[in-house]
């Protein structure tokens, strides 16, 4: 590394970055700075250019670092200390690539597309902590390649609920001619990618997931839960459909998340996934285990399975029990078969004297 006044230039894959304020705190805590999350994600470079390589990607900026009382911006309020970055900035170097994507609401962008460890540096330098890519590759950006089952705790539980629900998500995987590679979310779930073949669109890909989500549901009910609406859940694992709607991303691999201790999603093995915990990943620990392991996923991308046995389920799930489609998303346009986005006590709800 050379310095420059105020920065370090970094060479990395044939391409020189530079940190800007290297050594501005960004988990203060932990004494973790700019730079030390920089020289992280270049440890576990493979790693994480194989979770976003050539796929669209949003990126999370915390340009002033984590701190006591930082918020992320949302659409109802955006003077928060992070935001997420959908397009490409303006200043990106000529050697950061783009992939041409579509929004729910027809609106298109350019985002970033990582095709090397020195796009993901050049990113980190922007305050970058979590990477959001869609499961798509830039070559066909309308056909996901991956289905993401998000297993998500709601109050009353936590990641060892969302552990002991995973080896029933690999079971049935398995009954369906299917593999998973799970990780930890970084915070309180778990994440189960299944590489797919290109060849379904969003809807489809979803519609399989609903599936999948209502047969644990039916088999497990005590613990598995499909309700979008929060007043339904109870202390449940929540199936997150929603995550393959068009737009709809979940945290990398190797991604740090915005919290005081600088965790991590890490990649796990099914049979080391009972024994870990959230904390056992940081910025600091996972070096060192990539070093030691190498990047769990990286089978991931030797596999690319069907999912006509999903929609067949879906198809006598409808036949069967009349279960239909489940409601998107609130900022979504209105979508073809979809119920009513009423929340269930508000549709239950008398008219008022005055309606």
């Amino acid at each position: 590394m050379a310095s420059a006044k105020d920065a370090v230039l970094v060479q990395v894959d044939g391409h020189e970055v530079r940190v800007s304020s290297p050594e501005k705190p960004y988990f203060a805590e932990r004494g973790i700075r700019k730079i030390d999350v920089v020289e992280y994600f270049l440890a576990v470079g493979d790693g994480i250019l194989h979770a976003l390589r050539d796929r669209p990607t949003t990126l999370e900026r915390w340009p002033g670092g984590v701190f006591e009382g930082a918020r992320l911006s949302t659409r109802v309020d955006n003077t928060g200390d992070a935001f997420y970055q959908k397009r490409v900035p303006k200043n990106a170097p000529d050697w950061v690539p783009t992939a041409h994507i579509t929004f729910p609401s027809g609106r298109t962008a350019d985002e970033i597309a990582p095709d090397s460890v020195a796009v993901v540096a050049w990113c980190a330098n922007l305050g970058t902590l979590t990477f959001h890519p869609w499961p798509v590759s830039k070559a066909d950006v309308e056909q996901p390649d991956q289905i993401r089952i998000d297993l998500d705790p709601q109050p009353g539980t936590d990641f060892s609920d969302a552990v002991w629900v995973a080896p029933h998500v690999r079971e049935l995987l398995d009954e369906f001619g299917m593999q998973g590679w799970p990780k930890t979310s970084g915070g309180r779930g778990v994440h189960v990618y299944v590489p797919i073949q290109p060849r379904w669109t969003f809807p489809e890909v979803r519609r399989a997931v609903i599936a999948f989500g209502r047969e644990l549901e039916r088999r497990i009910p005590e613990r598995v839960t499909m309700s979008w609406w929060k007043e339904e859940r109870g202390e449940k694992i929540f199936i997150d459909y929603n995550q393959m709607a068009r737009d709809r991303t979940i945290a990398s691999a190797y991604s740090i998340r915005p919290r005081p201790h600088a965790p991590v999603s890490a990649p796990v093995d099914w049979d080391e996934l009972p024994d870990v915990h959230p904390t056992d990943f940081d910025v600091l620990t996972m070096p060192a285990r990539f070093r030691e392991v190498g990047d769990r996923h990286a089978g991931l991308s030797d596999h690319a399975f069907g999912i006509e046995p999903l929609l067949e389920l879906a198809e006598r799930q409808a036949r069967d029990a009349g279960l239909g489609d489940l409601p998107y998303p609130p900022d979504y346009p209105k979508m073809p078969g979809e119920p009513m986005r009423v929340q269930p006590s508000r549709a239950r709800r008398p008219p008022s004297e005055d309606g």
